[in-house]
């Protein structure tokens, strides 16, 4: 659970906007859970932004950068990275809050250290023996792939896991490596740096979240990411559609049976608040109240990990509410299990099962533009079968209203495009 600065800032975000975000989490929102902060792309850019107009990510920019081929912060931005201190004071800043930071970073080496023949550390070989310009990023002009079993290659990981250590790094989100689009033929080309990021993180003597991104992570390679990272993205980028929320349960029923502790299948960032300052025009969420009630209640009970796009100094008391609901967010522990139990054209329906306690939940979606009644024998739910007594009442955990049941069937009208989660008493 934590935040992340992308969807609010794009590539632009600096070392005074991330303390600000940080502060605010450890004031208002660390009691329920929230301890991640996270800073995404092209913290090492130093015209990042500059021709936003025309490009994301500017053609062969100019880049923070050891004379080992590491990425350095931009210090312009990152003022307290001056004289090679790198993250490190900004880790502590926000360590010293309580909370936990995190990076970006994009797989493989910089195209930049292979071009000049800069060596790496730990090892005899360099930069450019390593690099394997035959893989790129499509979207990213950044990097070259890693070759895969050459020396140097796992030197190299070694060598940026090792200084993200030094600085503190508690969160690495590595990008264009679960799923490398620009291959079709073989979409998870770069499974090996999956495998080096990992052995790294592990003799960096750090303990470090290795999430995967961008999506949509395969199936068929669902062990892979299991043994290797802790999370995993099973979209592409998410934002404030519909449409994409609406794809999100399909994928959600595609990957139920994998989330497991310290394995999750990553549904992506809560686009929710006040959006898109970096991307030129700052906006408010384009979800209804009721579209985020349903992301929520999704990601909680499928067990997403939660991040939030949204600048968090902005947040309105309904998103902070909505944000900050313990009885929904308790759902993300791993002693609670959800399951799809019915999903159609119109609706769908999840359980969820504490096994320890015997709590039980059921979740209903509402697919249509106009309110509908949901029902559901609840006795009839696989998940629940032998774990209590037959229901005779439940809460409702937005609304926080009650109701008796005259028999064990649950019915509720659900607004447009919205949800209903009950916790069965």
């Amino acid at each position: 659970m934590g935040w992340n600065s992308y969807d609010y800032y794009d590539t632009c975000v600096n070392e005074e906007q991330v303390k600000a975000n940080a502060d605010f989490m450890a004031a208002h929102m660390k009691e329920a859970g929230w301890e991640y902060i996270v800073v995404d792309i092209e913290w090492y850019a130093r015209d990042a932004g500059t021709q936003r107009e025309k490009y994301q990510y500017i053609p062969f920019g100019e880049e923070e950068m050891d004379e080992y081929g590491r990425f350095l912060p931009d210090v312009r931005r990152f003022p307290s990275s001056a004289g090679g201190k790198g993250f490190g004071p900004l880790a502590r800043y926000i360590h010293d809050l309580g909370l936990k930071f995190g990076i970006h970073i994009m797989r493989g080496i910089p195209r930049a250290a292979a071009h000049n023949h800069l060596p790496i550390l730990g090892s005899k070989a360099g930069a450019n023996e390593v690099a394997d310009p035959s893989s790129i990023c499509r979207w990213n002009p950044d990097m070259y792939g890693v070759r895969k079993g050459v020396e140097g290659a796992q030197e190299y990981y070694d060598s940026i896991v090792g200084l993200y250590a030094d600085w503190g790094v508690d969160y690495i989100k590595c990008d264009d490596i679960c799923n490398t689009n620009m291959y079709p033929h073989d979409p998870y080309s770069a499974s090996h740096e999956v495998e080096m990021l990992q052995r790294a993180i592990q003799k960096s003597g750090r303990e470090m979240v290795l999430s995967l991104s961008p999506g949509p992570a395969l199936i068929e390679h669902a062990w892979h990411y299991e043994k290797y990272a802790n999370m995993w993205r099973i979209t592409d980028d998410f934002w404030d559609s519909w449409d994409l929320l609406r794809e999100m349960f399909d994928r959600c029923e595609l990957w139920q049976e994998h989330v497991a502790e310290g394995s999750y299948p990553d549904c992506d960032m809560l686009p929710v608040g006040r959006l898109g300052k970096g991307f030129g025009a700052e906006r408010d969420t384009a979800f209804t109240r009721q579209e985020q009630i349903t992301m929520m209640t999704l990601w909680c009970i499928f067990g997403s990990p939660l991040m939030i796009g949204a600048e968090l100094t902005k947040l309105d008391d309904w998103t902070l509410a909505l944000l900050m609901n313990q009885d929904v967010l308790k759902l993300l522990s791993c002693e609670y299990r959800g399951c799809q139990y019915e999903k159609n054209a119109e609706y769908a329906i999840w359980s969820c099962l504490n096994d320890y306690t015997g709590e039980r939940y059921a979740a209903f979606f509402n697919f249509l533009d106009t309110e509908q009644e949901i029902r559901c024998g609840l006795t009839e739910i696989e998940q629940f079968a032998g774990k209590g007594a037959v229901p005779l009442q439940v809460r409702e955990l937005w609304t926080k209203k009650e109701k008796d049941l005259d028999d064990p069937v649950l019915t509720e009208r659900v607004p447009p495009h919205g949800a209903r989660l009950f916790q069965i008493l």
